[in-house]
């Protein structure tokens, strides 16, 4: 019982958020509120202030995180620990930003080890990589570029950024476009996080582009849609785009490289589950100089 109340109490100190410490663990709101509560009135403490939107931690609630987090470190470890105890057997657990470079990983590693059972969660860069940090997956797929020492990096591979229209959107008959075309059209952009975010913001602003209006969408699923409904044009990955009759794919000038990288922590590399799917990854990886 102390042990959910005590993750409870982590996710909402992390967070500042009843809900979205709720989403994050699963749980309704009332659930947290409730656990949180518990465990102010059994030991009678004070551990958030409360007051406006957001929950601040008290003093004792401050001196309580970092014992909090090495105990679910420690409870993480030895879950990990069991659910590998058993020669490749067990569940693999995967983080992505796109499910693309790694649904290839997974197939080949169910063809090879089919007992093995997997979960994928998808999300932005910014999401996958906090997942792994906090071992809720076990190996990452980013575009991400992180240049930490806790971590294994791979390089799966390269993407050009391009842009995606509707057929029937003035831009749509050019084949290959200066940045500086975007300029006037509505851009539909990723969230904040987002690697290919950023990489667009990036290329825009060397170009001296200012864009008139953008919307923001919280998933590439939701952009295709939005640029399929001609809401907008997006910059994504080429092989984000799917095959459609009403997609135009349009090449940029000097358009920016996605890169793709498989993380995992260094101190979990070698047990059996992630092992196996790194030596797969290493099959096909680009060249070791760009891997560490």
């Amino acid at each position: 019982m102390l042990a959910s109340e005590l993750k409870a109490f982590y996710m909402v100190a992390r967070l500042g958020s009843i809900t979205q410490a709720a989403k994050k663990l699963g749980l309704s709101q009332p659930t947290v509120t409730t656990q949180i509560r518990n465990l102010e009135a059994q030991y009678g403490i004070e551990l958030f202030y409360r007051g406006g939107r957001r929950l601040v931690l008290s003093d004792e609630g401050a001196r309580l995180l970092p014992m909090v987090k090495q105990l679910l470190q420690q409870e993480a470890d030895i879950e990990f620990h069991l659910r590998n105890a058993s020669q490749l057997q067990g569940r693999l657990r995967l983080g992505a930003t796109a499910p693309y470079y790694v649904l290839d990983l997974v197939k080949r590693l169910r063809e090879r080890h089919p007992q093995i059972q997997v979960s994928l969660e998808i999300g932005n860069s910014q999401q996958v990589i906090e997942a792994l940090e906090e071992h809720r997956v076990d190996l990452a797929a980013s575009s991400q570029l992180e240049e930490d020492s806790r971590f294994t990096r791979l390089v799966l591979g390269h993407d050009p950024l391009v842009v995606a229209a509707h057929r029937s959107h003035p831009l749509a008959a050019c084949a290959v476009l200066p940045p500086a075309a975007l300029a006037g059209h509505c851009l539909l952009m990723r969230e904040a996080g987002s690697t290919t975010r950023l990489l667009t913001e990036h290329m825009l602003e060397s170009a001296g582009v200012k864009v008139n209006a953008t919307v923001e969408i919280g998933s590439r699923e939701s952009i295709r849609e939005a640029v399929l409904r001609n809401l907008g044009v997006s910059v994504i990955a080429r092989h984000e785009v799917p095959e459609n009759p009403d997609l135009r794919v349009i090449a940029l000038e000097g358009a920016p490289l996605i890169a793709e990288y498989l993380y995992c922590l260094k101190d979990r590399r070698h047990a059996r589950l992630p092992a196996a799917l790194l030596a797969l990854a290493r099959e096909t990886a680009l060249p070791a100089s760009q891997n560490h």
